[in-house]
């Protein structure tokens, strides 16, 4: 194991003694870079029988994700179980207003944090990190309010330092392309459903199963649906070239969108946000 940079070994010195402020703990987990070193961490501070992984099924997480969640923990040697969550069920949640983020937060750390104190487990963790606080973020009122702590954040340790630290520590996600559940690729006041989430779903599938890596499909429209794929400057070159812009125009024309464009800004995280303009609420 190679040495890291001394200010990133403190950093990482000083997550698992925020970790140890508490005897025990739930870990919020999506399976992502973040929650993985969280977990990682949390175990090796706290011990298996003090740690216990808990990822929610819901309609905006695929079953992708979940796998990779479950197949961490495996690997790993984390305790792990799954939660049954219905975000559409929230009221207003499908309506998708600017606080979308929040209504599903709040329902689901509120979840969360039943179902630690069901497992007698002190403290609730979720995997927010030092570089959140700039994007617009209404989840994080929930994590505030329901008392959930975020040791990544405590700690200081932004996302290059999170991928640093997983890399020095062999961990498979430290490299995992970030993933935001699918809700975020409908723009604000646009109605969320199950049949539009698995449209979204099956056109990133499509797209990642063909070697695509940070690409999104945001779709718009109430009753005839744009696709407006987001992809890295390699990938718009790709898509736009014979024969895949075909095959990809076809393949989402048969999951029901009646049209499909490249977005040339490309990839970029919450792209959504960019139509609240600066007054965001």
């Amino acid at each position: 194991m190679e040495r890291l940079e001394k200010n990133l070994e403190e950093k990482y010195l000083d997550l698992r003694e925020v970790i140890r402020a508490d005897k025990s703990a739930l870990v919020a987990f999506s399976g992502g870079a973040d929650s993985a070193l969280l977990a990682y961490a949390a175990k090796e501070a706290l011990g298996y029988d003090n740690v216990l992984c808990v990822t929610a099924c819901f309609a905006s997480f695929p079953a992708r994700e979940f796998l990779g969640a479950a197949g961490f923990c495996e690997e790993y040697g984390i305790r792990h179980r799954a939660a049954e969550f219905d975000e559409l069920g929230i009221e207003g949640f499908s309506e998708n207003p600017p606080n979308r983020c929040y209504l599903c937060k709040s329902g689901l750390l509120s979840m969360l944090v039943r179902i630690s104190k069901e497992a007698g487990l002190e403290a609730v963790f979720e995997g927010s990190n030092a570089d959140d606080e700039g994007d617009y973020r209404p989840g994080m009122q929930a994590v505030i309010e329901l008392g959930v702590k975020s040791p990544l954040r405590e700690a200081g340790l932004t996302k290059k330092d999170i991928r640093e630290v997983s890399r020095w520590l062999g961990l498979n996600t430290w490299d995992r392309q970030p993933f935001a559940c699918l809700a975020s690729r409908f723009a604000y006041g646009e109605e969320i459903t199950e049949e539009k989430l698995e449209m979204v779903d099956k056109a990133e599938r499509f797209l990642l199963e063909r070697g695509f890596g940070s690409v999104r499909v945001r779709i718009h429209g109430q009753s005839h649906f744009a696709a407006r794929i987001e992809a890295s400057p390699g990938g718009i070159e790709r898509l736009a070239a014979e024969p895949l812009r075909s095959e990809a125009a076809a393949y989402f024309k048969g999951l029901g969108f009646t049209w499909v464009s490249l977005d040339l800004a490309g990839y970029r995280m919450g792209s959504m946000n960019e139509a609240l303009g600066e007054g965001k609420p």
